[in-house]
């Protein structure tokens, strides 16, 4: 696996090279997208992108877990978890790739509707 990480400098060049849009305008609209899907998730709601994926927050109930080192138990309080659902679309684009033929989002997203 020779993945790269990508970062909200990345993002940021990605609009500004693909949109034409200035740096500043760029950088912008992607703080704006984030910020937008991070206060929703915040909120308890599901974020869902067509032909990408789905954040959802989940509850997790308080639970008892024990500690390795000493074998005693411990209470895990109750929280939320944040978990990442990945659409039928962007599955079918990741196989692609490792598999090496090479679709595109649209011939995808068309398969991925004719179900």
């Amino acid at each position: 696996m020779t993945g790269k990480t990508i970062t909200r400098v990345d993002l940021y060049a990605a609009v500004y090279e693909k949109l034409g849009l200035s740096r500043s305008t760029s950088r912008a609209l992607v703080e704006t997208v984030l910020k937008e899907i991070t206060d929703t998730l915040a909120k308890g709601e599901t974020v869902k992108l067509s032909s990408f994926g789905s954040f959802v927050v989940r509850k997790k109930k308080q639970r008892i877990g024990r500690n390795p080192k000493t074998g005693t138990d411990v209470p895990i309080s109750q929280r939320r978890v944040m978990v990442f659902k990945p659409s039928a679309v962007l599955k079918q684009q990741i196989d692609a790739k490792r598999s090496g033929a090479k679709k595109s989002v649209a011939e995808l997203g068309s398969s991925a509707s004719a179900r």
